[in-house]
């Protein structure tokens, strides 16, 4: 069973370290303080633990429903329920502007309810996460009908928003999208072709859906430059926001999935459905990028999800199970007396640690990066969040995984069998490396076009802040020898960004091979930096977090354990990285 409870005390730690103070002090948050945020996310989490949680369960066993007939979706009342007092409560737009209905929140704060939403239900929270990235689109993107009558109806939840980009033909390599749209006489286009793997692409919980759907037009040049973006709504819209006639998109097929049950995965079929281009005509990949880059930090956010649900499932059934002998207790222990469990107990939690920072981190450059009032800082804090990205998406959704299958081995037997429901946790979690961009492909993207695009320049700045943390810690007697290992973690990145620099030009092939390494490295040794600032943060003020699973001793036993679980990895990513092995050669 999923009894979520919000960890609030070790959110509210992880803002303050990933820097929330710096955005509280940006204009569009002048009337926002400390105290609001914390009340928010007090109120959420009392959502997400009492309305939500109980629906994982229901959601993972009944699954959503095709009728064929129909091609209507449905999904188990209960989960409709709790969608109806997320949306009652105005959580869907809160990180949105005040002036388009929103709550004026910064993005951070919305990430953070994200995560609370993920543990709660992991498959439910997928649809509010798309109308978000949707939201965000449109922000930029969207003109001034689409602004005026589709963005308000997503920001309150009345409509719901989906990304179609794969076809059975097209995954990732984007450019060969053969959905079209032909230009009608009124302005407007006629949307044919069909997408698969759309999350929430029908469904019962919204009066309306709209799909943003790449399509090619007419004579558009060949690959990614010729695709446009389409709002292909399930309804027609009226000019004054009425709903009209069904559109011509159905769902023609769910898929049947390894996990998140309770998430419809469409087949989508376009047959002259009516849509409104969206930006350029063939800037089609560049709008979609405003939708797909916070999707995918969402994404990320969803390992520290599942992280948080799992962690605290195993911690609970360590505490309830006795197995064995302890010396100094009469008779059989918990087995959270048992060394081998408490050593998996704090890797899951170092590294749920860690993982929310670094996620948070990314979260905060954006918000710095949209709102800062001077442009240079603007332009520094978004190379920051185009270079976080690609690490917050994969690095956490990896450990996700891993830290699921380390919450069925706590409970050993019993985790491989699905009344427990730590199943779930193991089977939810895998989809998190896929979808969104593979990690392989993160790691492309991080090598390819945010290390050697500028020669290493964000990431030189981003390790110099790292050894800004090694020179304070290397000051603080419990955490001495962390600097130390993260100083070495910190010269192996470096070396191996300024490898990468040197040979993407005239051995691109080697570098891709390492590619995921060179992102573990980076992501390990940022994690482990801010896990250490967490940790000189606390010890410096331990009356902000009394009480909290964050407390001084726990920060700093924390960041010891990812030190020497991970940190000390650094050798043989940084080996993986430079290439040395042919990888073709070695494969049958």
């Amino acid at each position: 069973m999923n009894q979520y409870h919000a960890p609030i005390d070790d959110i509210v730690t992880a803002l303050h370290t990933a820097g929330i103070d710096e955005v509280l002090q940006l204009p569009p948050f002048a009337d926002i303080n400390a105290g609001a945020v914390r009340d928010v996310l007090d109120g959420f989490g009392k959502l997400a633990g009492e309305v939500v949680a109980p629906t994982d369960r229901i959601g993972d066993r009944e699954g959503a429903r095709l009728d064929a007939a129909s091609g209507a979706v449905s999904v188990p009342q209960e989960l409709a329920d709790a969608y109806q007092q997320y949306v009652d409560g105005g959580w869907v737009g809160i990180g949105a502007p005040v002036e388009h209905g929103g709550g004026g929140f910064p993005k951070v704060v919305a990430t953070a309810i994200h995560e609370m939403f993920g543990s709660a239900n992991l498959a439910l929270s997928l649809n509010p996460m798309l109308t978000q990235s949707a939201v965000e689109l449109l922000e930029r993107w969207g003109n001034a009908r689409q602004t005026a009558i589709v963005l308000p109806r997503l920001i309150d939840g009345s409509w719901t928003g989906t990304m179609n980009l794969t076809e059975p033909d097209s995954g990732s390599d984007l450019g060969a999208v053969r959905a079209t749209a032909v230009p009608t006489d009124d302005g407007r286009w006629t949307v044919n072709g069909t997408k698969i793997y759309i999350t929430w692409g029908e469904h019962d919980l919204a009066g309306n859906i709209v799909h943003l759907v790449l399509a090619r037009t007419p004579e558009a040049p060949a690959g990614t430059k010729g695709i446009s973006l389409f709002l292909v709504p399930r309804f027609h819209i009226a000019d004054d926001g009425q709903l009209g006639e069904r559109n011509g998109v159905h769902c023609r097929g769910l898929e049947h999935k390894l996990g998140i049950n309770a998430s419809p995965t469409c087949v989508l079929e376009f047959v002259d459905a009516v849509g409104e281009l969206v930006g350029p005509l063939h800037g089609g990949m560049n709008a979609m990028f405003s939708m797909m880059n916070p999707a995918r930090l969402a994404v990320g956010v969803q390992g520290v999800s599942i992280s948080e649900a799992a962690y605290q499932q195993a911690r609970t059934y360590a505490t309830e199970r006795r197995q064995g002998r302890v010396a100094g207790i009469d008779g059989s222990a918990p087995i959270i007396e048992h060394p081998d469990v408490q050593r998996m107990l704090l890797d899951i939690a170092s590294t749920r640690d860690a993982m929310r920072l670094l996620t948070y981190v990314t979260a905060i450059a954006g918000d710095l990066a949209g709102s800062h009032p001077d442009a240079d800082e603007r332009a520094r804090f978004q190379r920051r969040a185009d270079l976080l990205t690609p690490l917050a998406k994969s690095w956490p959704t990896d450990q996700g995984v891993r830290l699921a299958s380390l919450s069925v081995q706590v409970h050993g037997g019993m985790g491989f069998i699905e009344e427990t429901g730590i199943a779930q946790r193991y089977r939810d979690a895998r989809i998190a490396p896929i979808y969104e961009g593979t990690n392989g492909i993160q790691a492309i993207d991080l090598v390819g076009r945010k290390i050697a695009q500028d020669a290493g320049a964000a990431a030189a700045e981003l390790l110099d802040e790292v050894q800004q943390t090694v020179d304070a810690a290397s000051l603080h007697g419990d955490l001495g020898e962390v600097a130390v290992q993260l100083a070495a973690a910190l010269a192996t990145a470096r070396s191996a960004t300024d490898w990468v620099v040197e040979h993407f030009g005239h051995d691109r092939t080697a570098v891709l091979g390492g590619a995921c390494a060179y992102l573990d490295l980076l992501a390990v040794t940022v994690a482990g930096h801010l896990l250490v600032r967490q940790a000189l943060r606390v010890a410096a003020a331990p009356v902000l977090d009394a009480g909290s699973d964050a407390g001084t001793d726990r920060a700093v036993r924390r960041a010891q354990f990812f030190a020497v679980q991970h940190l000390l990895q650094h050798p043989s990513m940084g080996a993986v990285t430079v290439g040395t092995i042919r990888l073709r050669d070695g494969i049958d």
